[in-house]
């Protein structure tokens, strides 16, 4: 397995992961905004397809980390059918460059236990019945190292089309939210997250900086020392009274303590 880990991070780096033909504009962000078109080209919009009422419902975000394999959260999986859809930036428009593409099996944590979202392990892949075509406006994030640690106000940035507040209205645009990492040792007291912080979870943003309802299963976006963009998070949950609670940051599942979980699916071999 490790020498597969190895295989699969050298591969998806190769592949020019992280990069994107858009770059996102960092500059700007302080309480969440439209994201760039495109600049987060791993961001994937998952629907809930009705086939036989030829309906579709946004549910959660993801994001892709090989050409016929998405990343996002446990708690965003039912029993329904999927279809993925990449390249996406405003939902109400037809824009021409977008992948529409189903999912053809679903591979849930083992250990993920839907009554309990803050004992962790949410977190799950999506194979796709084809393979995306990878192109300036769709790429690849990039994986972290196993057990690679994030620092405290390490900046990162959570994109989606999730609420724009507590009870607000559902974003039409991609956007994005630059989230301060908060470093274990703070999310874990217990004025903050308590117990419901784990090691396997990356606390990010609070106050007015958060993920909202409908960011599920999107990426926490870190840029590596490398310039590359790294999904070090997926989006989990947030605090029950709202969004934007005090000393209660977004909590997301940390990508870098399932690698050896993920890659088990070999995946790897798919995008050589």
């Amino acid at each position: 397995m490790e020498r597969g880990l190895v295989l699969l991070l050298a591969v998806t780096t190769a592949s020019g992961c992280g990069v994107p033909t858009y770059p996102p504009d960092t500059g700007r962000v302080v309480n969440g905004d439209e994201a760039r078109p495109y600049s987060w080209p791993w961001q994937s919009l998952l629907f809930i397809t009705q086939v036989s009422l030829e309906s579709f419902f946004p549910t959660c975000g993801g994001t892709l980390i090989a050409p016929n394999w998405v990343l996002t959260a446990a708690h965003c999986i039912t029993f329904h059918t999927y279809r993925v859809v990449l390249a996406e930036h405003d939902m109400n428009e037809e824009e021409g460059p977008e992948q529409s593409i189903m999912v053809e099996k679903m591979f849930i944590h083992p250990k993920w236990n839907d009554n309990c979202v803050s004992c962790g392990n949410d977190i799950a892949l999506l194979r796709l019945e084809r393979s995306a075509v990878v192109n300036d406006k769709v790429q690849l994030a990039c994986l972290p190292q196993h057990g690679a640690a994030l620092t405290h106000n390490q900046p990162c940035y959570v994109t989606g089309w999730g609420r724009l507040s507590s009870g607000g209205p559902q974003a039409a645009t991609l956007q994005q939210a630059l989230l301060p990492v908060v470093g274990h040792s703070v999310c874990s007291r217990s004025d903050w997250w308590g117990s419901s912080a784990k090691t396997t979870m990356v606390c990010a943003g609070g106050e007015s900086q958060s993920a909202c309802h409908g960011d599920s299963g999107g990426p926490l976006n870190c840029r590596g020392r490398d310039g590359r963009w790294y999904v070090e998070g997926v989006t989990s949950f947030v605090d029950g009274r709202g969004c934007n609670t005090p000393q209660k940051p977004t909590v997301f599942t940390r990508v870098a303590s399932f690698i050896p979980w993920i890659i088990n699916w070999d995946f790897f071999l798919k995008i050589q």
